[in-house]
């Protein structure tokens, strides 16, 4: 589990913040496929997971879920919350075992008084805008055959730590369409997978794929996906 001074946030704190961190903050511990919040729920920390790895994901008014993203310790968790008093946008859920930092709110006033843990705030929220603008594109623009295609040039390596319907979430489509495509691909010989391993044989054919297979049969894909997740207008 991380410590306080080797989470990147907070290790160019001086050395008081640090004692002021691990005296305020409470560990909370996790096993697998526990929720840590829903979509909705309010409160006074700051998440931070110390531990394991979280999935976040919004629901549909029809049920089903739209994976956001995996997050790995250690990464910060409602930093949105806390400047729009807002509640929580997704629901946060472990996939692996793990433990959760809860920062009070009225700790973060404190440390942001210094520049350092500004920045670090920062960098974490617009890392999240600029997720936020891939999974757009993602979901407005690329096909399920591209998608894939995606995930195997970008992340080949995902394969072998995570199981394909898993994988199938992350990219919101069925496991049917994700082992449909992965059958595809390998009957044309464009990727070979022994025991999870997944080996890329022809590269310039994924990238093809991406390039070409890319563009939906929807003429107001943005407004549908908003639609899709509840932002409908």
């Amino acid at each position: 589990m991380y410590k306080i001074d080797e989470i990147p946030f907070f290790a160019n704190l001086p050395k008081p913040y640090h004692n002021m961190i691990k005296d305020k903050l409470f560990e909370k511990h996790y096993k697998k496929n526990s929720i840590v919040f829903f979509e909705g729920d309010r409160s006074k920390y700051m998440y931070i997971v110390l531990e394991g790895s979280v999935k976040m994901y919004k629901t549909t008014p029809k049920g089903n879920q739209i994976h956001i993203n995996i997050l790995n310790a250690p990464s910060l968790i409602g930093e949105y919350i806390y400047f729009e008093d807002q509640p929580f946008p997704a629901t946060c859920e472990f996939i692996t075992d793990g433990v959760i930092g809860l920062m009070p709110f009225s700790l973060i006033e404190d440390l942001l008084t210094n520049k350092d843990f500004s920045k670090a705030i920062i960098r974490s929220l617009t890392g999240k805008i600029a997720l936020l603008s891939t999974l757009i594109h993602q979901e407005t623009v690329l096909s399920s055959e591209a998608k894939v295609a995606d995930i195997i040039l970008r992340k080949e390596s995902i394969f072998q730590r995570l199981k394909n319907s898993e994988i199938a979430s992350i990219l919101n489509v069925t496991p049917e369409t994700f082992s449909r495509i992965l059958a595809k691909f390998k009957k044309e010989g464009i990727i070979s997978m022994k025991s999870h391993k997944l080996e890329i044989l022809d590269r310039e054919k994924l990238m093809s794929i991406l390039e070409t297979n890319k563009v939906k049969e929807c003429t107001d894909c943005i407004v549908n996906f908003k639609k899709q997740i509840g932002f409908e207008e």
